[in-house]
């Protein structure tokens, strides 16, 4: 009844404020879901430090833009680019050595360089929450009708989730590079056999994934300004059970598991004021409901372990 009532409550024009708000939410979570996606499909492995990879990206952009006086646009280039090569180093440092290493042993090296990471970030730039810089072209708010204002970061984060999906699927699928993976993520040793050179193309993967975190980060930090050390652990996790909702190893996936999760936290907000204190647990619950019903997610294929 309570639901019922809220939507006969609920405006035109606040329903499209709430709708607004879901879709650019689930857009980062898509975003950065695909690099959990990515390494997973190619190494069968949860890259736990993903969501701190998503944190630094957003103090690159932070001290680019404060302190060394970086125009925006040039900022937030180079933070892609300097995200993608923490990647690649946090793989060839923590991952590589362990290529050939049971399971738990990568598995507790990614939990180490996500400790590492955020310890990090805490002695290099204090534990004090720092405010991301306003960029007025996107923080301005635009009136869409019935005295609403909707930020214009909410209408450019969809389309720029749309358009790196559209080039990352490009990539995978019409590239040599994308060839590449594609079969390595089937078997790498026979990947190997076939001349690939597998050491390359996981880093092109992880320097995939962290560039797409960092684009996620950026618009992350326009749109929810505040940073800190631990930013990036509730993300990272809501980001993982995006990847598992979709089916983790699809990229697809990945996109349509954060969408469900961004409008799904939104819209019970919107409809039960009163269990905005539980919005974090909406996505621990559908990953319990998935994992139950459909442990492959909603578009994942039944694999076998590589050994």
């Amino acid at each position: 009844m309570e639901f019922f009532q809220a939507f006969a409550n609920m405006t035109a024009a606040s329903f499209a404020q709430h709708m607004a708000n879901g879709i650019s939410l689930g857009s980062l979570y898509a975003m950065i879901a695909i690099g959990y996606t990515m390494v997973y499909g190619i190494l069968l492995m949860i890259n736990f430090a993903h969501g701190d990879i998503v944190m630094m990206a957003c103090y690159f952009a932070f001290f680019g833009i404060t302190v060394f006086h970086i125009p925006w646009f040039m900022t937030f280039i180079g933070t892609i680019i300097a995200t993608a090569l923490l990647g690649v180093v946090i793989e060839r440092a923590a991952y590589r050595p362990l290529r050939d290493a049971p399971k738990n042993s990568v598995l507790i090296s990614a939990i180490g360089a996500s400790f590492l990471l955020e310890n990090l970030a805490n002695y290099l730039f204090s534990g004090r929450p720092m405010r991301f810089p306003d960029i007025p072209l996107l923080s301005q708010n635009i009136a869409v009708g019935g005295g609403v204002q909707i930020q214009a970061i909410c209408f450019v984060i969809p389309v720029i989730t749309i358009i790196s999906l559209v080039v990352l699927l490009h990539i995978v699928n019409h590239t040599k590079t994308g060839m590449a993976m594609r079969a390595v993520s089937k078997d790498y040793e026979i990947a190997r056999v076939m001349g690939i050179n597998i050491d390359n193309v996981i880093s092109i993967t992880f320097a995939i994934g962290s560039a797409m975190a960092a684009i996620g980060a950026i618009m992350w930090g326009i749109r929810y300004p505040g940073i800190t050390p631990m930013l990036g652990v509730m993300p990272g996790l809501k980001c993982f059970v995006a990847a598992v909702v979709g089916g983790i190893g699809n990229i697809k996936g990945a996109v349509l598991g954060g969408f469900i999760l961004g409008l799904g936290e939104i819209l019970i907000v919107a409809f039960f004021p009163q269990l905005s204190g539980y919005r974090d647990a909406f996505a621990f619950i559908v990953l319990i409901l998935i994992l139950y019903y459909k442990p492959t997610g909603l578009l994942g294929e039944t694999t076998t372990e590589k050994v």
